[in-house]
């Protein structure tokens, strides 16, 4: 059941959304999380017939536009989410070098219990502030946010020098995801 009155509502539409990691907590400062969203995405192009027109991974939070070909929009954000977030704990439980292994978990957990009865794990906030977009006005302003994120966080000068995000495809150059121009 979605949150605050957003869900999506035409699973075929363009939508703008969001994942953001529980308690804001920067998981994406290590390139081998950040990598696990790639290829997770990588694989839900190629197999679920996800379509990617816009997206960056920030240290806490993504931001997507995307749209399916011919399957479920929810099922397909939900199936990523789940997988994503049960990868990354698993990568973070086996990592012995991982400095902020005791911490991490322990906010995973703890929020996990807040949300279940079960003694598990959340790493995804509920929710993804799906915006269906609907204009060519909607698509434009949501993909400048998207490439303009690093630049106001201060992690780059410009969109396209950050590696995690459709700018370097937009500016003609090779970047991690097969992406859809809008």
């Amino acid at each position: 059941m979605a949150r605050n009155g957003y869900q999506i509502r035409n699973q075929k539409a363009i939508h703008f959304v969001t994942f953001t990691v529980i308690e804001w907590v920067d998981v994406f400062t290590r390139s081998a999380y950040k990598d696990i969203l790639v290829e997770s995405l990588n694989y839900c192009q190629r197999e679920k017939g996800l379509i990617i027109y816009g997206w960056v991974i920030m240290s806490n939070h993504m931001h997507l536009i995307i749209a399916v070909s011919d399957s479920s929009l929810s099922d397909v954000v939900r199936d990523y989410k789940k997988y994503t977030a049960k990868r990354i704990i698993y990568l973070i439980e086996k990592d012995q070098h991982e400095s902020r292994r005791n911490w991490l978990l322990s906010m995973f957990q703890n929020a996990g219990r807040k949300n279940s009865k079960n003694e598990c794990y959340q790493f995804w906030r509920h929710g993804n502030h799906p915006v269906e977009l609907s204009t060519n006005e909607m698509k434009d302003q949501r993909l400048a946010y998207v490439h303009n994120n690093p630049v106001v966080a201060k992690v780059v000068d410009r969109p396209e020098d950050y590696l995690y995000s459709s700018a370097r495809s937009y500016a003609g150059e090779i970047g991690l995801l097969r992406v859809e121009y809008l």
